[in-house]
């Protein structure tokens, strides 16, 4: 996902993806412990994504105020 994609979502919408996320973040991280996972990028990625969506959220954030 990028920034640009990112900035145009709703702020509901990003607390949802943020959520979302996270969410695959842990279970990526549970099948690395087991050995299961063989894209060992993709917790970078999402580490990432999970990065812009913050950013974005609290830009939105600052903007409101």
């Amino acid at each position: 996902m990028t920034s640009k994609e990112i900035r145009d979502l709703a702020p509901a919408e990003v607390d949802t993806r943020l959520r979302e996320a996270r969410e695959k973040l842990l279970q990526l991280r549970l099948r690395k412990q087991t050995g299961q996972i063989e894209k060992t990028h993709e917790l970078r990625v999402i580490r990432k994504d999970i990065a812009r969506l913050q950013t974005a959220k609290n830009a939105k954030k600052t903007q409101a105020a």
